[in-house]
């Protein structure tokens, strides 16, 4: 494929991690379709890849509107490509009552996208997954463990499950299945908390657990932390993964330093001296009544009480240099989010 640089299809233009993903293709070379899900949001994402590689670059960038829901559109976008980027899935910050708005865009979409991708003859597809069908089920209630890329997620054994978790994983087990019944040559990334700069406004919403911290939109935080990835590492994984044959077949932990929320909160503490960083933390305790309660605390209350480290080795030597330190993940993210006005001014 390096010499090839045939056009590669990315699902989820818009998104945080398919941007920098279509930065990455678009710096080494390959031409790039993006599937964005409004027509108007071509020019603004166009503008933003722009800013960071200049016109000349992203003149090799065209749109497709196709919805995950929907087949309209994605037989004309799977024309003339040679693989596949599918990024797009649906991430909320709370929890919704309606599972289904998540689980159902992440199952039934991956599936539509895999199955375009077949019946036009496309056989590469590399699929943006998570750490959530990796560290989870495992019986772990307490205490520090290490998780690797041959551990999978079992949801029946979860006393805890949220939508996100629920839909990446029946989604990754479904794809497994396929590939290996279409011999379609299939690559996964498992990503961590996804920090590091934001190239606009239209920014993950992993990006808020800084800005509320430097604002105090988020007044407390939880004792817990995550494994951090710098985004630019996790779209540099994609074209690594991409270049490399050895790579089909694979699952790749996008993952570096674990990062306790109170560490996160002393490093933006150092860098942002006039801000009143958020200090307070919340007890274990008052996590799990409000568990009961459903809402965004469902999200976490898996990880309360729990150091899962997962590690990203593999992945690192996929990439072929060491990953951006979570520090700079965390400080590129604050600037950004300051720069773009995601966080409320200093009183």
């Amino acid at each position: 494929m390096a010499d090839n640089k045939g056009l590669v299809l990315v699902t989820g233009a818009t998104g945080f991690v398919g941007k920098w993903t279509v930065i990455e293709l678009l710096k080494a070379g390959y031409p790039v379709r993006g599937t964005i899900r409004s027509a108007g949001k071509a020019g603004e994402v166009r503008a933003s890849v722009a800013a960071q590689i200049g016109e000349e670059a992203a003149s090799a960038l065209e749109f497709v509107v196709c919805d995950l829901l929907d087949d309209a559109g994605w037989a004309d976008a799977m024309k003339g490509v040679a693989a596949v980027m599918h990024i797009a899935t649906a991430v909320r910050a709370d929890e919704p009552k309606d599972s289904s708005i998540v689980i159902r865009p992440a199952v039934e979409g991956s599936a539509r996208v895999m199955r375009f991708a077949n019946d036009a003859g496309v056989k590469r597809f590399i699929m943006t997954s998570s750490i959530a069908t990796v560290g989870y089920g495992h019986g772990q209630k307490s205490g520090k463990r290490d998780y690797t890329e041959a551990d999978f997620t079992n949801l029946d054994a979860m006393r805890w499950t949220w939508a996100y978790c629920i839909g990446k994983t029946r989604a990754e087990q479904a794809a497994w299945a396929f590939a290996k019944d279409k011999g379609m040559e299939l690559t996964t990334i498992h990503p961590g908390m996804i920090l590091g700069p934001a190239v606009d406004a239209d920014a993950s919403v992993s990006l808020g657990a800084v800005s509320g911290l430097l604002d105090g939109t988020t007044p407390a935080m939880p004792n817990m932390g995550f494994s951090v990835i710098d985004v630019r590492d996790v779209a540099a994984m994609h074209v690594a993964a991409l270049e490399k044959p050895e790579s089909i077949g694979q699952r790749y932990l996008a993952t570096n330093r674990y990062l306790w929320f109170r560490e996160i909160a002393d490093i933006l503490r150092a860098a942002y001296p006039d801000r009143k960083v958020t200090m307070r933390m919340v007890p274990d305790w008052i996590m799990r009544v409000l568990a009961h309660l459903g809402g965004p605390v469902r999200q976490v209350i898996d990880d309360i009480g729990n150091e899962k480290h997962f590690d990203g080795s593999k992945g690192e030597r996929l990439l072929g240099r060491p990953y951006v330190s979570a520090e700079e993940a965390v400080l590129s993210a604050a600037e950004s989010a300051i720069r773009l006005g995601l966080v409320k001014p200093k009183k």
